[in-house]
């Protein structure tokens, strides 16, 4: 029996086989987790539909973050459907094309800074509100995924970044706000993986050789790598655990200088 049997969570974010999001679930799904989906479009629900089939979970439900009436319908159907939520994964990022090339001054728009902060992070606080009610009682827990451009400036992530602080503070003041429910809310900052949202980022390939070269691990995370750690972080295991940002890296983060592989010989 796996450490997440008997809990039911909502994944919001899978879009494809290669997606994060889609890693977390498998590992959840291993440990014995019952799943809830979610798509944001038809065109996604073709390539969602059958990945949620393969874990044993129901009909996939229609869910675009920006629409409070979409949102409020999820929850009124996992309330009527099954009563109750045990967690939330997280897994929803958006900036437009345009905002993540060049110069950061220069293609940060109004409306893009709009955009990547309500898709991004708001986003966050609409699923929490209406999850929390489903919580209630069962020791829930949310989580969701970030990355080191929240933190550090990194080539063409631009406003990205921003949107990716302002949802790293989401977490410690939903933590604070719902941790007397007994919710407990963490993100994990997740290193560079190949996935269709990261394929608008300019020079992603580079980035992935450079932190394969510089990562104490000397290699990229897969998408498992992190559906562990956000597994342990969703699960009773973690109980103690709230407000934080667990970087699943390689180790990326902790270093301060590299040279090239030529010169530490």
């Amino acid at each position: 029996m796996g450490f997440l049997a008997g809990k039911r969570a909502l994944i919001v974010g899978v879009a494809t086989e290669r997606s994060i999001a889609w890693g977390i679930a498998q590992v959840m799904h291993r440990e014995g987790a019952q799943l809830i989906f979610t798509v944001p479009n038809d065109k996604l629900r073709e390539r969602v539909e059958p990945l949620a089939a393969s874990v044993g979970a129901g009909p996939v439900l229609s869910l675009d973050v920006t629409s409070d009436a979409e949102l409020d319908a999820v929850f009124a159907t996992i309330t009527r459907e099954h009563g109750s939520l045990d967690a939330l994964v997280h897994a929803v990022a958006f900036a437009p094309r345009e905002a993540l090339a060049g110069g950061f001054a220069e293609s940060t728009s109004r409306e893009a800074f709009r955009i990547a902060h309500d898709v991004s992070s708001y986003s966050l606080t609409a699923l929490a509100r209406g999850a929390a009610p489903l919580m209630a009682g069962r020791a829930g827990s949310i989580l969701t995924l970030s990355y080191l451009g929240a933190v550090r400036s990194i080539p063409s992530y631009n406003v990205m970044g921003l949107a990716k602080a302002s949802l790293e503070a989401n977490v410690r003041f939903l933590a604070a706000d719902l941790g007397p429910k007994g919710i407990r809310v963490n993100g994990i900052s997740a290193g560079p993986i190949k996935t269709l949202a990261a394929a608008g980022i300019a020079g992603f390939r580079k980035m992935l050789s450079r932190v394969a070269e510089v990562a104490p691990l000397r290699r990229n995370v897969t998408p498992e790598d992190v559906g562990n750690a956000a597994a342990f972080l969703l699960s009773d295991l973690s109980a103690g655990i709230t407000g934080e940002i667990l970087y699943v890296d390689g180790g990326f983060n902790t270093v301060g200088m590299s040279f090239p592989a030529e010169a530490e010989s």
